[in-house]
């Protein structure tokens, strides 16, 4: 079993495959997955990221979490494997003072457009070309290395708006139990738990969302 990924400790915000493809199960075959094990049923009513009418998988992630950097090419494969009707999203954790920097660049990214080329370059840069990536100013450079103005990245991830949506985040990963990353919620109702490989977590993150278009069945 892997080791609890992150650990969520003291918080100054609100509150941090086996190989396979994961099949459509017909109604006598046994489920490959385990409630209770390998995922859970999160408590009370569901709680979505927000409301798009689509089947909603989350990630949540810090790229200040290096197995959130061993799963990232991974997520992006299973992105693209997702069936019509399912949309993911990601969601940074800030489960401490170290993670909010990373929270704050995710959404300046998000809101600068230059999301989808940076995500996987950011965690390279730092766990494999072992650049110093922790505070906002580092992260800053890294961005600006990609052709964004420093100063508007600064303006972005330091504002309001950013400060408001980290927060409200936290509130939400916190309804979800979230303790560790990377880990997926799936419409706001399953929560994986006990995965053995990052492959594993991709392959029930596929059965759980086309069992949830099916209707839960």
């Amino acid at each position: 079993m892997f080791k609890r990924f992150a650990r969520l400790r003291a918080v100054t915000l609100l509150a941090g495959l086996l190989l396979a493809t994961a099949c459509t199960a017909s109604s006598n075959d046994p489920a490959p997955y385990t409630e209770g094990t390998e995922y859970v049923a999160i408590p009370g009513q569901p709680h979505r990221y927000d409301s798009d009418g689509k089947v909603e998988v989350v990630e949540v992630f810090s790229y200040g979490c290096i197995h959130c950097a061993h799963f990232a090419p991974i997520a992006e494969q299973m992105r693209k494997q997702l069936p019509a009707g399912v949309v993911f999203k990601l969601v940074p954790a800030a489960f401490n003072d170290e993670w909010v920097p990373y929270a704050r660049a995710y959404y300046a990214a998000k809101k600068l457009g230059v999301l989808e080329q940076t995500h996987l370059a950011l965690f390279q840069a730092k766990f494999a070309d072992h650049y110093p990536i922790s505070t906002l100013d580092e992260l800053a450079d890294f961005y600006a290395s990609h052709g964004v103005k420093r100063d508007d990245f600064m303006r972005i991830a330091t504002s309001d708006e950013v400060t408001a949506q980290i927060r409200k985040d936290a509130a939400l990963v916190q309804q979800w139990q979230v303790d560790g990353t990377p880990t997926i919620v799936v419409d706001g109702k399953y929560r994986s738990a006990s995965i053995k490989t990052l492959d594993q977590l991709s392959a029930l993150t596929q059965w759980l969302a086309k069992r949830e278009l099916a209707g839960g069945k």
